[in-house]
């Protein structure tokens, strides 16, 4: 492993070699990577929802190669490497894990994570001049599902939240015939975005309190939907038509053949 990982560290330096490196990754940076390091994580994302040990293994390599690049810069420039990075995230999960490395007694996962969040909370309270507020910390680079999601959490461990479900459903209720009345007024209505966005905010609260990855349900439906569309389209186009042909109404017999099809076929 060590030598596996020494080779690829040789060959990150290889790369950002000033006289014989690669143009490419002579000409990058920290923020001009950043998109890169988000990608390739949906990639592994990705790769794990469609349950290909191959690709998944491709994409976590991918993946770490970011680390090792981002890790590379950082020692160019005297501040860190690769070694303190692993490091620190060793240490790290040493110290928020008491239940298995200092003797400490933990109930179930829950109490885990609340047993977590407290332990980053004191963390937060360590650093000199950090923000207090429960809410710190909190990485505004997220996709904004899963800032939403992590605000929730947060505000959660202080009492703030819905102590049933029941709530979250009332409040999704109200916050659409507001997008209703917002949109009589009129597309394109500037507190439309606010209103749908309220929607959106609480539909991640929704699937907080289901414990359902709002990330991971979203790909499904993404998934489905074009499952499902492009069952229309070759259906459609072995009657030698196209879809843009068919009006909306006939468009959505074809929606629902489809459908009706998919679940003969699901063995569930």
């Amino acid at each position: 492993m060590s030598n596996t990982l020494d080779a690829l560290l040789l060959t990150m330096r290889a790369l950002r070699d000033k006289d014989t490196g690669c143009p490419w990754d002579l000409q990058q940076d920290f923020r001009s990577l950043a998109p890169y390091a988000i990608e390739e994580a949906y990639e592994v994302a990705d790769a794990i929802e469609r349950g290909n040990l191959d690709d998944i293994k491709d994409e976590l390599g991918d993946l770490l190669f970011q680390v090792v690049f981002q890790a590379q810069l950082a020692s160019e420039q005297g501040a860190f490497d690769f070694s303190d990075v692993a490091d620190a995230i060793n240490q790290k999960m040493l110290r928020r894990h008491p239940h298995v490395f200092a003797g400490a007694q933990i109930a179930d996962a829950e109490a885990q994570t609340e047993a977590w969040e407290r332990l980053k909370a004191a963390e937060r309270e360590q650093k000199s001049g950090a923000d207090r507020s429960v809410l710190a910390g909190i990485s505004k680079g997220l996709p904004e599902w899963q800032r939403a999601h992590k605000l929730q959490t947060r505000a959660a461990t202080v009492g703030f939240d819905w102590p049933e479900v029941s709530g979250v459903f009332q409040k999704l209720n109200e916050e659409i015939r507001e997008v209703e009345a917002e949109f009589a007024k009129g597309r394109g209505h500037p507190a439309l975005e606010d209103e749908i966005g309220d929607i959106l905010f609480v539909c991640v609260n929704l699937a907080r309190h289901a414990r359902v990855d709002f990330g991971a349900a979203l790909r499904r439906a993404n998934a489905k939907f074009e499952r499902r569309f492009r069952a229309m389209e070759a259906a459609i186009a072995e009657a030698g038509k196209s879809l843009s042909a068919l009006d909306l109404e006939a468009q959505e017999t074809l929606w629902q053949q489809v459908k009706r099809q998919e679940a003969a076929n699901d063995p569930i």
